[in-house]
């Protein structure tokens, strides 16, 4: 007997013996069973290219498996991303190089490997506001979450806050094990706003706990020379820098804010276009 197929309500094609549509549903139900949703979903598209390909069994198994493995790596990826909390969608690719000319691709590209965390590396971003440390930050810890590494982005300010709030609800061990758990921890945004007494300690204990077992990416307004003042305290400054740059690499970006480049960018052409000069306000 010939075996002829038809067309579903989703434009599938499916057998249609009473044999073949058996083993068929039983075949969608095991995947079923077995939480593979989306080799379920494509079995019927699969089973149509093994006919028109003439695949192998193997071949046509390692397709639809491929599927469901791909689907199940697409959700982990976005499991870590969510628990990152990356506040923008920056990446590296999108880095303008051109306007920080002192930041070097080659270590930019280096670092996207995520070999520094293997190390237990930790990456330091020191510039004036507007030049990109907080996308780079971004960047790296993206390439971390999609290299499988559990990653967490947060700010001086707020792990500050979230640190003082846990000692005040006797909760100060488990939000140590929590800024511990990541394989990359993003602190953002040191020096920009004051921080409280107890900061330094919590920021200290943070550092202290990560010390050689996992990596840290931090950003800075301020040279490491200032960050006695920014914490209030010279010897526990001192006690972080040398846990921080023990094994580290240090970037230090130079130039002009993007912010304020823009901003005359465009105050450049609306004067262009209201006056037809580009001569500089005065």
């Amino acid at each position: 007997m010939t075996a002829t197929k038809i067309t579903t309500a989703t434009d599938e094609t499916t057998p249609t013996t009473a044999g073949q549509a058996s083993l068929y549903q039983q075949l969608r139900g095991h995947l079923a069973t077995l939480k593979l949703h989306a080799a379920a979903e494509a079995l019927p598209r699969v089973l149509d290219q093994a006919t028109a390909e003439d695949l192998t069994p193997t071949a046509t198994l390692e397709r639809l498996f491929g599927i469901e493995v791909s689907a199940t790596e697409a959700r982990r990826l976005a499991g870590r991303l969510r628990f990152a909390s990356l506040p923008t969608p920056a990446t590296l690719e999108d880095f303008d190089y051109d306007t920080a000319p002192a930041v070097d691709p080659k270590l930019i590209n280096e670092l996207a490997t995520c070999r520094y965390i293997e190390s237990a590396t930790n990456v330091l971003l020191i510039g004036q506001p507007g030049l990109g440390k907080t996308h780079l930050a971004v960047g790296l810890a993206r390439k971390a979450a999609e290299a499988g590494y559990r990653t967490y982005f947060t700010t001086a300010a707020d792990l500050a806050a979230r640190c003082h709030r846990a000692a005040i609800e006797g909760r100060w061990a488990t939000t140590m094990r929590f800024f511990n758990g990541p394989s990359l921890l993003v602190i953002d945004e040191l020096g920009y706003l004051p921080l409280p007494a107890e900061a330094a300690s919590a920021l200290f204990q943070v550092v202290s706990q990560r010390y050689l077992k996992t990596s840290i990416v931090l950003t800075s307004n301020r040279g490491v020379a200032s960050w006695g003042e920014v914490l209030g305290d010279t010897t526990v400054a001192a006690a972080l820098l040398d846990r921080l740059l023990h094994r580290s690499v240090v970037l230090t970006l130079e130039g002009d804010s993007y912010r304020l480049r823009d901003h005359q960018a465009r105050t450049d052409t609306l004067r262009q276009a209201t006056t037809g000069t580009r001569q500089p306000l005065r």
